[in-house]
C-alpha cells in the first residue's frame, strides 16, 4: 500500500534535480516571508511595549487572527495577489508572525526591574532603557519563539504552493498525487523535513553567536 523508506530514498535520489529545481522556491519564499515577520514582529512588540493602551487594543486582534484556518485563507491569497512568489510570502508572515510578537513582549517584560530604576534614576529617557536594559532581556524568548516559527515558515510556503504556485515543492506533491507517485510525494515530503531540519540548525548557530551568554548560564545551571 505504501512505499518502504528504501523505496522513498532512491526515487528522490533520481528525481533529485527535479527535487531541488522545486525546493529552491520553497526556500525563496520561507525566507523572505520569515525575515519579513520578523522585521514586522519586532516593530510591532517595540510599539505594543511602548503604548501600553494600544497594546490592550491589539493583543485581543492579534490573537483572534490565529483563529483564522489557513486552509481557508490560502486560497483566497492566492486569488488576490496571483500564483507569483508574493503570495507565498504573505502566508510564510502571516503564519510566523503571532509567535514571535509573543516572544518579543514575553522577552520584554522580564526585564529587570531594578536595573530599569537604576537607569531611571541616572536620568535615561524610556527610548534608553529600552535599548540597554529591555532589548536585551528579550534575546531568549525571541530565539526560542524563533525556532518554532522557523518550523511553521516551511509548512506555510508549501501549503501556499499547494493552494496556486508555478513551482515549488507543494506544486511537486501536487503533481506526484495526481500520478499515484506516492513514493515522489514522501520523497519531497522528506526533502521538506531536511530543509526545515537546516534552517532550525541555522537559527541555533545563530542564536549561539549572538547570545552566547546564555548558553554559559544553561550550562552552569546544569
Amino acid at each position: 500500500m505504501l512505499p518502504g523508506p528504501t523505496r522513498i530514498v532512491s526515487a528522490g535520489i533520481g528525481e533529485r534535480e527535479a527535487l531541488l529545481r522545486h525546493t529552491v522556491p520553497t526556500l525563496l519564499a520561507t525566507l523572505i516571508g520569515f525575515s519579513l515577520s520578523v522585521a514586522v514582529a519586532f516593530l510591532t512588540a517595540t510599539l505594543l511595549d511602548f503604548w501600553a493602551p494600544l497594546r490592550r487594543a491589539l493583543l485581543p486582534l492579534l490573537i483572534v487572527s490565529q483563529t483564522l484556518p489557513l486552509i481557508a485563507l490560502a486560497p483566497l491569497v492566492v486569488l488576490w495577489f496571483g500564483f507569483g512568489l508574493l503570495p507565498k510570502i504573505l502566508l510564510v508572515a502571516f503564519v510566523t508572525f503571532f509567535p514571535m510578537v509573543v516572544g518579543f513582549l514575553r522577552g520584554f517584560s522580564s526585564a529587570d526591574p531594578e536595573a530599569e530604576h537604576l537607569l531611571r534614576s541616572m536620568g535615561a529617557g524610556r527610548s534608553t532603557v529600552f535599548r540597554m536594559i529591555r532589548l536585551p532581556a528579550s534575546t531568549p524568548s525571541f530565539f526560542a519563539s524563533l525556532r518554532i516559527s522557523i518550523t511553521y515558515a516551511v509548512v506555510g510556503a508549501i501549503f501556499a504552493e499547494y493552494a496556486g504556485a508555478v513551482a515549488g515543492l507543494g506544486v511537486y506533491m501536487q503533481s506526484a498525487k495526481n500520478v499515484f507517485r506516492t513514493d515522489l510525494v514522501l520523497s519531497a515530503v522528506l526533502m521538506s523535513t531536511l530543509l526545515t531540519l537546516a534552517l532550525y540548525g541555522a537559527v541555533v548557530l545563530i542564536e549561539r553567536r549572538c547570545v552566547p551568554w546564555l548558553r554559559v548560564e544553561q550550562g552552569a545551571e546544569r
